[in-house]
């Protein structure tokens, strides 16, 4: 349920949102959590062909003639290098799933799904990404010690596992880093800020990136906003200087593919966050729209301009948007289970389904102690960003077109 990759209405976006989800609500009922991140050394170039085999049949039943296909698309496979008409010798590939195939990512998680089953064994959460992998346990501040046992312990087996798999831990690259309060961060021991694993110490960071989102234990993202705006604002740069070359449409293609794409990247996380941390984001558009529409700085009709003719919305908004959309999902069974879970329509929650609030289509949403933590939790804020749209985007059946439509109109009728 947890492997984010190659499925239908899964993404970075909605994995990284469940991560933050769980470790965002930790926070807000006064836990900590250690999040530690594994690293595979090529793990697409070592599957073992016989033990892939065996696993289809095992744990997904694939027999017969089916299997033989599998043995057949797997085996025989060679490659030679040929420079200037001189070949090399053909070596023939005993391992690894195909590259650049449809079904060489799918075999890999097939791969590896044994290993959701041995971190469950430990009472530790996970979710995946392909060969990314995040497990976060959380505890009370004063029982860090057991809990960094129990991460210990799960890593070990969990290296001896892949070790049998032919796969290989990178243990340089594995981190740990502790979330939560700045209160709690700080009550947790110095012994338990880093991880024994066979002869390696992993010792714990500030900073850790999930998948392009680089986390700090405060959870607050301004880290990570810092550092998309100082990627966006040199491609500004960049643009900047052959501005003249370009027509109003060639320039805005450019900022879209190099600019608000990054803005945008997984810009649902940002729900709730400080005005001081999305203005950075807004400084970015700003100076995006003054080079589609060549002008200077503090020239007027810069924000005309960047909602009427780009049809830009303001960050806040394009992040409420993207909230507002995620749910949309959630309620159509187009989203990942996981998310799915977290919006409850008040007319499914037994005693609730006679309240005024079921009948206007709104959410259930849990109760939370902290605006800064449990308030920016996904289980929170999509269910109350869906709660404040008007009846008429939550009751009717839209297309998704439609309803992102009818959302962008309604979000720039506040303009």
């Amino acid at each position: 349920m947890f492997q984010s990759a190659y499925r239908q209405f899964h993404s970075t976006e909605t994995a990284v949102n469940k991560i933050l989800n769980d470790l965002l609500l930790a926070a807000d009922q006064g836990q900590v959590s250690a999040l530690c991140l594994l690293d595979l050394t090529a793990a697409f170039d070592t599957v073992d062909h016989s033990l892939l085999l065996t696993r289809l049949q095992r744990c997904f039943g694939v027999e017969g003639h089916c299997l033989e296909w599998f043995s057949s698309y797997l085996s025989g496979r060679s490659y030679r290098v040929v420079v200037n008409g001189v070949s090399s010798k053909v070596i023939y590939i005993i391992c690894s799933v195909p590259q650049g195939s449809v079904l060489g990512p799918v075999l890999f998680i097939l791969y590896v799904a044994d290993l959701a089953g041995i971190v469950a064994e430990y009472n530790i959460s996970v979710h995946a990404y392909a060969d990314d992998n995040q497990l976060y346990i959380h505890c009370q501040p004063e029982d860090a010690q057991s809990a960094v046992l129990s991460v210990q312990q799960c890593v070990s087996v969990i290296e001896q596992w892949m070790a049998a798999s032919r796969l290989r831990l990178n243990m340089d690259k594995t981190e740990l880093m502790w979330t939560g309060t700045k209160n709690n961060v700080s009550k947790i021991p110095v012994c338990c800020r880093s991880l024994t694993l066979g002869g390696a110490q992993v010792v714990g960071t500030d900073t850790v990136r999930v998948l392009g989102v680089l986390l700090t234990p405060d959870l607050s993202l301004d880290k990570h906003v810092t550092a998309v705006s100082a990627k966006c604002f040199f491609q500004l740069r960049q643009l900047r200087r052959i501005r003249r070359s370009l027509d109003v449409n060639s320039a805005t293609t450019l900022v879209h593919a190099f600019v608000a794409s990054r803005v945008d990247y997984c810009g649902s996380l940002l729900i709730g966050a400080p005005k001081k941390t999305t203005d950075k984001l807004q400084r970015v558009l700003n100076a995006a729209a003054r080079i589609v529409s060549n002008t200077r700085k503090y020239d007027r009709g810069l924000k005309q301009f960047r909602q009427h003719e780009l049809h830009w919305l303001d960050v806040d908004d394009r992040v409420r948007f993207r909230v507002c959309v995620q749910v949309y999902k959630c309620l159509h069974n187009m989203a990942p289970g996981y998310l799915s879970a977290l919006c409850q329509p008040v007319s499914s929650v037994p005693g609730r389904r006679h309240l005024r609030s079921a009948g206007r289509g709104e959410l259930d949403f849990p109760r939370v102690n902290l605006s800064t933590y449990g308030g920016r939790a996904f289980a929170y804020a999509g269910p109350t960003c869906w709660n404040s749209l008007p009846d008429t985007l939550k009751n009717t059946n839209l297309s998704p077109q439609v309803f992102k439509r009818h959302l962008k109109t309604f979000l720039f009728s506040s303009y």
